[in-house]
């Protein structure tokens, strides 16, 4: 059993083509792709977010609050089977700091832990107490699953700084039935074949020539997130449909006493 754990800034860019081409001449003289990426390659991530019955995590996260979380069971195969290695990984952002911390299983005792909390034997402490934080968000939010997404990414590291990483994001692929990793991927696109979802994830500022190239090439910062964007695009399609939104469920409990009932 795994775990990673870190505290980052992830900014975020909605490039083209064009601007991705251009960004990568630069980009090889300073950093390097990192193992799954050698030669070209991409590699595939394959996610299931869980949610409240009436969404309240990813509502909550795109109101722009100042405290963010979200629950989410990540592969890198597709299909996954019941001994694929999983992570399951809770993800904060408070003041735009972004913590994640994640315990690796297989996708049977995922199963088994989110239908009964049976844990794997854990050999680290550390992984206890990211168990002990799962046992809590999971006692305080009814969640279930909610929404697949998968992308293909390249990802590099920087050559005189490897806590410096950039990844590039394609095949942006989203769906609200088939929710299990055990399915492969499929969906709607949620950005468009000549685009590139590029993120910067430093722990401090962003190098020199990295500004400066951005600059050049009219690249800007912008708000997006793939659960975000999924979610709101089945609430526009839910409203063109049926001319009405409508939001259901328990958003949150703790000792089995409802705190928060948002049926509507």
């Amino acid at each position: 059993m795994a775990i990673n754990t870190f505290a980052r800034k992830e900014i975020k860019f909605l490039l083209s083509m064009e601007q991705y081409e251009n960004l990568m001449e630069t980009l090889v003289q300073y950093m390097n792709p990192d193992k799954y990426c050698v030669g070209g390659k991409e590699y595939g991530i394959y996610n299931i977010y869980y949610d409240t019955p009436d969404d309240f995590l990813i509502r909550e996260s795109l109101s722009k609050s100042y405290y963010k979380e979200k629950i989410r069971l990540r592969s890198y195969d597709s299909p996954a089977t019941p001994d694929s290695t999983v992570f399951l990984e809770i993800k904060k952002k408070i003041g735009g700091i972004v913590t994640k911390r994640r315990v690796s299983m297989t996708l049977a005792e995922s199963e088994m832990y989110f239908a009964t909390r049976q844990k794997p034997v854990a050999k680290k402490y550390i992984t206890e107490q990211v168990f002990r934080e799962l046992d809590v968000f999971l006692d305080h939010y009814p969640v279930r699953p909610k929404q697949y997404i998968s992308y293909q990414r390249e990802a590099f590291f920087g050559k005189d700084n490897k806590d410096f990483r950039l990844t590039f994001d394609r095949k942006i692929t989203e769906r609200r039935d088939g929710l299990t990793l055990s399915e492969e991927s499929y969906g709607n696109f949620i950005i468009g074949a000549d685009q590139r979802l590029m993120e910067i994830k430093v722990s401090q500022g962003m190098p020199q020539w990295l500004v400066d190239k951005l600059s050049e090439l009219k690249i800007y910062k912008t708000s997006f997130s793939k659960y975000g964007r999924a979610y709101q695009n089945f609430i526009r399609q839910q409203a063109e449909n049926s001319g009405k939104i409508q939001v259901s469920g328990i958003s949150m409990r703790k000792n089995n006493q409802i705190l928060a009932d948002r049926s509507v």
